[in-house]
């Protein structure tokens, strides 16, 4: 892979207790598959999965809850009521998935591309209304318009 072979690089950072399935679950949004003899990752996993086609950054994340082995009501350590009073207080969505069934993961995924998306939509629509003021005031001074534009949301 290089750096030409996408539009956009979004990173997710799943974050969670061990063994709530967050490596699964992410193997099942990147490959679409599921082991259920996987071992407990230790430490930090990388996975990877191309959706989008510039370099983009972003210091204030996006977030969505996700309540993950759907599938498995019965060992269910939050309840719904409870995760959803937590989604609203922090204003982000929840989502309840299933890495074994694939119960939700995509949509919960798109959900969180489409919120990072819009935010990078914004700082670009940021970017260009200041670039067309620095370029009216630059004009007087007979300064050439910059091209580049960097965005960090």
């Amino acid at each position: 892979m290089t750096d030409g072979d996408y539009d956009y690089l979004i990173k997710l950072l799943a974050l969670g207790d061990s063994g709530v399935g967050k490596t699964t679950f992410l193997y099942r949004y990147t490959d679409n598959k599921f082991n259920p003899k996987f071992i407990t990752t230790v430490g930090i996993d990388f996975r990877e999965k191309r959706v989008l086609q510039a370099n983009a950054y972003c210091e204030n994340p996006d977030i969505v809850l996700i309540g993950n082995k759907a599938d498995l009501p019965d060992q269910r350590e939050v309840q719904e009521k409870q995760a959803k009073e937590l989604a609203d207080k922090y204003g982000i969505p929840y989502f309840e998935t299933s890495a074994a069934t694939g119960e939700s993961v995509d949509r919960a995924v798109v959900t969180l591309l489409d919120l990072v998306m819009k935010r990078m939509e914004q700082c670009v629509e940021k970017a260009d209304k200041f670039d067309a003021h620095h370029i009216d005031s630059s004009s007087k001074l007979n300064a050439a318009p910059t091209t580049e534009k960097k965005c960090s949301c």
